[in-house]
Formats: C-alpha cells, sequence, structure tokens
C-alpha cells in the first residue's frame, strides 16, 4: 500500500492503569493513524508513508468491558456487587462480548493500520496469540489456545468453565 512501509512498532508499558485512562490514549492514538491516512490521500504515492503502529502493555484495576456484539445480561454480577469488589464496567465499540481485566493480567492493545500487515482479522488475531505463546513460553509459562475463544491463556489444558 505504501512506497515507504514502516514495520517499526512502539511499544509503551503504560503500568497499572484505569480502564478509561487507557481506551482514551488508545483512542487517541487510533486517530493519529486515520489523521495519517487522510494526510496520505493528498500526497503523491512515492512521498506517501505508512502511520506509525503501538503496541501497548498496562494492568487494569478491576474492569468488565462489553463490545458491540455483547448483551449486557451476559454480566453475571449486578451494580452492587461491582461495587463491593470496587470494579467498573464499560460498554465500548469494540467486538466481542463481556471481557474482564483485573490485577495480575497483562493486557496488551495493538493500535495498527492492518492494512500495512494484514487484512484477514482472523490470521492477524491468531498470529498474534501465537506470538505471545511463544513470548510466553521464552519465560518458561505454558500457554495455549482455547477452542472457541479468543485470546491466550495460561492453564488453557484444564480451563474453569
Amino acid at each position: 500500500m505504501y512506497k515507504h512501509t514502516n514495520k517499526t512498532v512502539i511499544v509503551e508499558d503504560l503500568g497499572v492503569v484505569d480502564y478509561e485512562q487507557a481506551w482514551e490514549y488508545q483512542t487517541n492514538l487510533f486517530h493519529s493513524i486515520i489523521d495519517k491516512k487522510l494526510a496520505n490521500r493528498d500526497l503523491p504515492e512515492d512521498l506517501q508513508t505508512a502511520p506509525d503502529s503501538y503496541f501497548l502493555f498496562c494492568e487494569h484495576p478491576h474492569v468488565y468491558t462489553l463490545g458491540k456484539s455483547g448483551k449486557r445480561e451476559h454480566l453475571l454480577i449486578n451494580q452492587a456487587q461491582l461495587k463491593q469488589a470496587h470494579a467498573t464496567y464499560y460498554e465500548i465499540n469494540r467486538g466481542g462480548d463481556i471481557t474482564y481485566h483485573g490485577p495480575g493480567q497483562i493486557v496488551g492493545y495493538p493500535i495498527l493500520d492492518l492494512d500495512n500487515y494484514f487484512t484477514d482479522i482472523h490470521k492477524y488475531l491468531r498470529f498474534l496469540e501465537e506470538a505471545i505463546i511463544l513470548t510466553l513460553k521464552d519465560y518458561g509459562l505454558n500457554a495455549g489456545r482455547i477452542d472457541g475463544l479468543t485470546g491466550v491463556w495460561i492453564g488453557f489444558e484444564n480451563p474453569i468453565t
């Protein structure tokens, strides 16, 4: 797509960060990618450059998020239980259903222009999962996938249902 393709990924460790703050930062990075793509439209092809790519790592306090294809009733705790657990809840514009993030869980957020890498989102997700599995293996952790779910799990051999 771009004559001057940039495959460099800017990696940032955000530490422990509130979900809403991390979401706002991701949104700003996303808009910077869109702005770059729009600016490229006005340039000759040989002057166009790929937008920056980012991979953010962080940890969140207890939070549940509901994606666009999820249903509120899939959240199996009520407002009082959320409050008691010091957990927050957000309905956001990502795909998927209910997701929990909390202390001790490393969360990775890739913010990139997939046109620069893959055009098949499922292929991209499997590639990303495999990279995480191999990285965890380097650290002596046995991780894998669970059939039917997106993500990487430690203890995947005996998932808790």
